[in-house]
């Protein structure tokens, strides 16, 4: 489940809440009940382990054979 991150225009509360994707968006603070606007930010993708470049899928004797 995404976790979206709101701010609240009115006491500046900053926080978190895991929603479905199909849910809708919260429109009130849970601290002072003004109203939130969704915050959106970068997400960081990090590939880890091999199979992601074009040499890991290559066989040892093309590898010799290109350089």
């Amino acid at each position: 489940m995404p976790t979206y991150e709101y701010l609240c225009k009115e006491c500046e509360y900053n926080f978190e809440v895991e929603q479905k994707m199909s849910d809708a968006p919260l429109s009130e603070c849970p601290k002072c009940t003004g109203f939130v606007r969704r915050v959106f930010s970068n997400n960081a993708i990090i590939f880890k382990g091999s199979g992601f470049y074009v040499t890991d899928s290559r066989d040892k004797s093309e590898k010799s054979q290109s350089d």
